[in-house]
């Protein structure tokens, strides 16, 4: 079966286009804030137009050529992210967390010539910059965009006390601060751009595999950024928002979201630490947000806080989630606590990202929701057959917001887009009677038990169901007699939950072949930075404890 919305005209300029109409209406509208500083709209297009002339006439770099940004949440982020582009360049997102290992591979199969990052982070950026194009490094501090008196002593406090480290770990880098109080920097050129220019290079999360960079055109972004903005003309009003943003902004998910609201004139609350419940709790408390964004965890890392629960929440009007499936008991919690339903949608990278969402007037949890306007979506079967309505298959997605392609990997290209510009996602969903899309599982990950295929997020929201258990993940292991057998990994706090109470759980509610043989009980998940659980690693040690006997398994 194929579901086609109707066409909607997209945008076709390019992002530089959106930011001048969004600097000419908003001027001195906050724009961003975090950590007691803040960025208006006007003090933005300012400084950025500063470094994109820099970029343009002192860095030696050219339209076309990649910049690697690698920053927590800062008001930095959007300051370089619009600079990048407005100077002709390609931004490439890039994970504070990195290894030196990571990010090496990361800036030599961009071929990215400049790095941006915190300056914390500089001891590893220089060691992941050997063998690699970087010729330009930008430096910046936590208090670079706040008032001069109180922005040093943040830095002051970060360098020596929080976060140590030395200024001499990359010499030859460039300061932020020195490059905004340049006075002999020549002034920006506004470039002539096309709409199918590479804008972004967004790098998949790698939690199959390693990851490739998915090239996202100013057109692919532009396209998903009218067709989310048709439906947040609906539901939020001009200049009135305020984006409570704890995700982070190298992620596409958050940038794109965050893009789509600052197009409103919203002011967004980064979040540099969304690890620490209590400032999640502090920041909810005093920013009063209009919109919320957030993952799975972090939804649950606030309601496990009392405090978050004793709060007004008369102004929240919208909560979003994504880059993950969404528990539908946590859903309930977060309604019953905030008396604001979660809106959960479904995107990838490669789609720049969303594809569908649920509408705030007419949530069905459990599903992903309605397509976005100019887009189509299948199910296929293993042979690449349409299917019905119904059935369980691989969605396939076609649209204007489907990216250009994976940057330079022609072959997995064509591997995954084919000649009619459908692309295979490796998701495996099915679309209801009332054209609702509903994910099951990645395609990669399903575990296969004497022939029969089994769907982990299955098992897992059963699991998840127990009184006591806070987190699970499935996962499949050899087995010389089935081929394979399931593996479940759970996370509780209670002492009453074992190994027993749990298959037993499952045998009451699930087909034999669906039990878990083996239970691992540990004290977390390792999750990617997005918060997906990283099945594959779970594989890896599901792998290494079989060869024994573990003491907490069944």
């Amino acid at each position: 079966m194929t579901i086609k919305y109707h066409p909607l005209q997209a945008e076709t300029g390019c992002l530089n286009d959106l930011f001048e109409t969004v600097f000419k209406q908003f001027g001195d509208t906050i724009a961003f804030s975090q950590n007691g500083g803040s960025i208006t709209y006007a003090e933005l297009n300012q400084k950025s137009k500063k470094m994109a002339g820099w970029f343009q006439h002192k860095s030696g770099l050219k339209p076309g050529d990649r910049v690697a940004l690698q920053l927590p949440n800062l008001m930095q982020s959007p300051l370089f992210m619009i600079a990048i582009l407005r100077a002709g360049l390609v931004l490439v997102n890039v994970n504070p967390s990195f290894t030196p290992t990571e990010l090496n591979f990361l800036l030599k199969d961009s071929g990215a010539k400049a790095l941006i990052t915190f300056a914390p982070l500089a001891r590893k950026a220089s060691l992941a910059m050997k063998d690699t194009e970087i010729e330009t490094v930008i430096l910046t501090e936590l208090g670079d965009l706040h008032a001069k008196i109180k922005g040093s002593l943040i830095n002051q406090y970060i360098r020596h006390i929080s976060m140590p480290f030395s200024k001499e770990a990359i010499p030859n880098a460039y300061w932020l601060r020195d490059l905004l109080t340049d006075k002999h920097t020549p002034k920006w050129q506004p470039l002539s751009q096309s709409p199918h220019d590479l804008a972004l290079l967004q790098y998949t999360g790698g939690t199959t595999g390693t990851p490739k960079g998915a090239m996202l055109s100013h057109y692919n972004l532009m396209a998903n950024f009218s067709q989310l903005k048709q439906l947040l003309d609906i539901y939020t009003e001009t200049g009135q928002e305020r984006l409570y943003q704890p995700l982070p902004l190298y992620h596409i998910y958050a940038f794109m979201l965050t893009l789509s609201l600052f197009s409103q004139g919203a002011h967004t609350r980064l979040i540099t630490d969304p690890r620490d419940p209590s400032a999640l709790v502090k920041n909810f408390k005093v920013f009063k947000p209009t919109v919320c964004a957030g993952i799975d965890p972090l939804f649950h890392s606030l309601l496990k806080q009392k405090t978050f629960h004793r709060l007004p929440f008369h102004s929240l009007k919208l909560t979003i989630s994504g880059g993950m499936a969404l528990s539908t008991p946590l859903a309930k919690e977060w309604q019953k606590i905030t008396s604001c339903p979660i809106t959960e949608g479904y995107g990838l990278t490669e789609c720049s990202p969303v594809v569908s969402v649920n509408r705030p007037d007419n949530i069905q949890l459990g599903t992903a929701g309605e397509l976005l306007n100019m887009t189509r979506i299948r199910i296929i079967d293993d042979e690449g057959q349409a299917l019905p309505e119904g059935e369980i298959g691989e969605i396939q997605v076609l649209g204007p917001q489907v990216m250009m392609g994976y940057w330079n990997q022609p072959d997995e290209t064509r591997r995954v887009i084919n000649e009619e510009g459908w692309l295979s996602t490796g998701d495996i969903g099915l679309i209801s009677a009332d054209g609702k899309l509903k994910i099951l599982d990645r395609k990669k990950e399903l575990i296969c038990v004497s022939g029969f295929k089994i769907f982990p997020s299955e098992i897992e929201r059963l699991v998840c169901s127990i009184p006591g258990v806070e987190d699970c993940a499935a996962v499949g292991i050899p087995d010389p007699l089935t081929g394979e057998r399931i593996k479940l990994f759970v996370v509780t706090r209670s002492t009453s939950v074992t190994p027993e109470i749990v298959r037993n759980y499952c045998k009451e509610r699930l087909t034999g072949y669906k039990v878990p043989n083996c239970i691992e009980f540990c004290s977390a998940l390792p999750r990617s930075p997005v918060g997906k659980v990283q099945r594959g690693k779970l594989k890896d040690l599901a792998l290494r404890l079989s060869q024994g006997t573990q003491r907490h398994s069944t």
